[in-house]
């Protein structure tokens, strides 16, 4: 009984995983577009030979985002 209920706690967890990288694939592919990686805030700086690129609110935001993501699944696994 116990090994069922891990084997269907790893399905759901596969499952959102697989939801979530496929939304992520398709915000990649979309990026240059919706132009969605280049926020304000971000610092870029450009030379003659060289570009830095210090994306801090791309940063920030991903970080809340997989907060949510990793508490949702928490909650999954009660």
């Amino acid at each position: 009984r116990k090994e069922m209920i891990n084997r269907l706690f790893l399905e759901k967890v596969f499952f959102f995983f697989g939801i979530i990288f496929l939304i992520i694939s398709l915000l990649i592919y979309l990026s240059p577009k919706l132009k969605l990686f280049a926020l304000p805030g971000d610092i870029i700086i450009k030379r003659e030979n060289f570009v830095l690129y210090f994306p801090i609110v791309t940063s920030i935001i991903l970080s809340i985002i997989l907060t949510i993501i990793f508490f949702l699944l928490s909650l999954l696994r009660r």
